[in-house]
């Protein structure tokens, strides 16, 4: 009769080991499903990637440190057409 009781257990050992298994082979199936909807949802949202964004980003960077640029020798050219106009409307002035 002490077999009856050990080989119950063993029994029950067994089989919760085998639905931990389940269980588990379960979850993945599950959190692979969940993946792959996940996926799919994003990519019919058109998101960038961050690496996408990263470059964008860049480039937005550069082209607007290229017009602060810009805008500084255009007033410095403004600035010396501006004083050659004045020195040319003065002489005509300080002869007269």
């Amino acid at each position: 009769m002490t077999q009856g009781p050990n080989r119950l257990l063993d029994d029950f050992a067994k089989l919760m080991t085998d639905a931990a298994g389940v269980a588990q082979g379960a979850r993945r199936e599950v959190e692979t499903a969940f993946r792959a909807q996940a996926e799919r949802f994003l990519s019919d949202m058109d998101l960038v990637t961050r690496e996408e964004h990263d470059v964008v980003k860049d480039l937005a960077t550069r082209a607007l440190d290229r017009i602060d640029e810009l805008e500084a020798r255009l007033e410095a050219l403004e600035g010396k057409t501006a004083g050659k106009s004045k020195k040319a409307t003065e002489k005509p002035a300080n002869e007269g």
